[in-house]
């Protein structure tokens, strides 16, 4: 079984995601590892870019951040590495496909293998073009995360009958950010998903209070939290940690 299946083989799946580089790739490490710990059964690393096109300003703000202190592909990539000798979380890659067009894609999915990378999100590849990285991928063992949003359509059955490790469900028109009310009926959507696909189905964009995530994992495989950590560590910095331990737990218990 595959490191993304286990995230989701023992009920609702928490899904955390991070900015890597910020405030720096060593406390990165360690908040990977902490969220591993409190519970989250899969975790999201951002490849700090500096046009994220899908992001709000908080993930947009960590973006500069952790690209002013040095953060690099390379760099992410060595700390990636150091994390799997610590641990077996599934781990996912969220970026842009300029950074991996411009490293090579044989060259960076071929490194995602060696450092213990599963699966990477593109939010800017449309499903129509993805044909040209995917069998690299495949030939890597690297999962392409199809994503799935309320435009999608009369392409939902089609983008879910060929997904692979999740699908990311989007919840709402627009970029990346807390919202206080989500109204897009993502239920039908999963619905669609469903009679289409096996694989699980996960859902992001805006999630932020454990009632949200308790509410949507009532027909989602999991829930995915990214702003809402990310404004843990643009508040707490360095000692975030307990801070992201504290909010995870609460996330995890309200979806379990």
């Amino acid at each position: 079984m595959s490191r993304i299946k286990n995230a989701f083989k023992d009920g609702k799946a928490f899904i955390g995601f991070l900015t890597a580089g910020d405030p720096s790739l060593d406390k990165t490490e360690e908040f990977i590892l902490e969220m591993a710990n409190s519970g989250a059964d899969l975790v999201e690393i951002g490849i700090p870019f500096s046009d994220p096109i899908a992001e709000g300003e908080v993930i947009q703000n960590a973006n500069v951040r952790a690209l002013s202190n040095g953060a690099t592909v390379k760099k992410v990539f060595e700390m990636v590495a150091s994390v799997r000798k610590k641990t077996d979380v599934p781990l996912v890659f969220l970026t842009y496909l300029n950074p991996v067009f411009h490293y090579g894609y044989e060259e960076f999915l071929s490194k995602c293998n060696e450092v213990g990378i599963d699966g990477i999100i593109i939010p800017d590849l449309p499903y129509e073009e993805k044909g040209e990285i995917n069998e690299v991928a495949k030939k890597h063992d690297i999962d392409i995360i199809s994503m799935i949003a309320p435009t999608s359509k009369q392409r939902i059955a089609t983008i879910a009958n060929s997904a692979t490790g999740f699908i990311y469900t989007v919840s709402s028109l627009g970029v990346t950010g807390v919202r206080s009310e989500i109204k897009t009926d993502l239920e039908s959507i999963v619905k669609i998903i469903k009679e289409n696909s096996d694989t699980p189905v996960a859902i992001g964009f805006g999630i932020n209070t454990p009632e949200q995530a308790k509410n949507f994992a009532k027909y989602a495989d999991g829930v995915i939290v990214g702003s809402a950590i990310v404004k843990i560590i643009a508040e707490y910095g360095e000692d975030s940690a307990s801070h992201i331990r504290d909010y995870i737990k609460s996330m995890k218990e309200a979806i379990s």
